[in-house]
């Protein structure tokens, strides 16, 4: 006789029988996974809108505030714009009568003085360079750089000046030796030397005065 195992169920949890579960049920539970779905991404899509709203209020804030600033630059540049102009002509009025006098004592003997600004132009009528003063007489011409305190790149703008003053004035047959000044209120060693090195007259301020300073062996370049 063949012995028998006693055969006994597995404690635990039941496996899903699917029991209980209708289309219904089923339908129903898709219908809320759908409706949050849904909601999820009008949150999201409120969410983006809202970032893109903000940084759109922050785009426009920081351009009227750039604007802003930018006008204010604008207004002080005119300020200060008006400000150097109405300097750099009191300065070359002032200086203009005290440099022809120290010409004068070299021999020079200049009896024209067109000070304020004497604007060379082009065919055209356009203004392509200006030169602070400019003292003449028969023999030659003198232009002068007024500057409160002389840049490098001002001794070279001045060498192309009288480049265009030397071409401007070829075109009118007046074949008068051109030569070159700078007048200061305040020099450095180096720039000083650097005005003397290019062939300018160089003028400085001293107390009340303006004095010429011309080197031993100092030959002006004529243009």
């Amino acid at each position: 006789m063949e012995a028998t195992v006693n055969e006994k169920p597995i404690q635990g949890k039941e496996p899903p029988t699917g029991e209980g579960l209708t289309f219904e049920k089923v339908w129903v539970m898709f219908q809320e996974i759908a409706e949050r779905q849904k909601e999820t991404e009008r949150q999201m899509k409120e969410d983006y809108e809202r970032r893109q709203q903000e940084e759109a209020e922050r785009r426009k804030e920081a351009y009227e505030r750039q604007k802003k600033l930018d006008e204010k630059f604008d207004s002080l540049n005119q300020q200060m714009g008006g400000l150097h102009n109405s300097f750099g002509e009191l300065a070359e009025h002032l200086v203009a009568p005290g440099i022809a006098d120290k010409f004068n004592e070299l021999g020079c003997h200049f009896d024209g003085i067109a000070s304020g600004g004497y604007k060379i132009r082009d065919d055209k009528k356009k203004v392509i360079a200006e030169v602070d003063i400019l003292l003449e007489n028969g023999d030659c011409l003198m232009a002068v750089e007024v500057k409160s305190k002389p840049k490098p790149k001002d001794i070279e703008h001045h060498e192309r000046r009288l480049k265009i003053l030397r071409e401007h004035r070829n075109k009118k047959n007046d074949t008068r030796k051109i030569y070159g000044a700078v007048a200061c209120a305040i020099w450095t060693a180096a720039e000083k030397q650097a005005t003397i090195d290019a062939g300018f007259y160089v003028l400085e301020q001293t107390g009340d005065t303006m004095q010429m300073a011309i080197p031993d062996g100092f030959v002006p370049r004529e243009w």
